[in-house]
């Protein structure tokens, strides 16, 4: 087993970096939530690779957001990873009580994580194999899903 770490960071391209080493670690599960994702680079071709290798294993991503726009507008290649494996992924927009959350965040296995303090800023911290910060994210997250409904959904005409 390997000793828990902590990065910090704060650019963009360290979130980048931190959010592919949490996604290429993960084997069962992907929590993401955040209020549009526009930061998060799930239209690249790397995240998409090491997105769709994690699905290939059978991995299930779950992703939660207040707004649907970027991702509809400026990811296709995320939205075709989408339809692609539909039947592990969903993804849920929260309703409007919830939409003062501010945090933005991925777990991966319930035992790494990579989370921004506030949405508005790219300051935060990636912890790998730290169970104790991944308690509160988790639980916050799960009760994001459940007052949340599904949204991009694929269909026959695409989505």
């Amino acid at each position: 087993m390997t000793e828990p770490r902590v990065v910090k960071f704060d650019t963009r391209r360290e979130l980048a970096l931190q959010l592919r080493a949490c996604i290429d670690a993960a084997r069962a599960g992907l929590d993401l939530f955040d209020p549009d994702f526009a930061v998060y680079p799930l239209g690249s071709l790397e995240v998409d690779t090491l997105l769709r290798a994690f699905l290939a294993r059978g991995g299930r991503l779950r992703l939660a957001l207040h707004d649907t726009a970027h991702i509809e507008r400026h990811t296709p290649r995320f939205l075709r990873l989408l339809r692609d494996y539909s039947h592990l992924c969903e993804c849920r927009q929260t309703p409007r009580s919830l939409r003062q959350l501010t945090d933005s965040f991925c777990i991966g296995d319930g035992r790494d994580i990579v989370r921004r303090f506030h949405s508005d800023h790219l300051r935060g911290e990636a912890s790998f194999g730290e169970l104790a910060a991944i308690e509160l994210p988790r639980h916050r997250f799960d009760a994001i899903w459940v007052e949340s409904r599904i949204t991009l959904q694929p269909t026959i005409a695409g989505l």
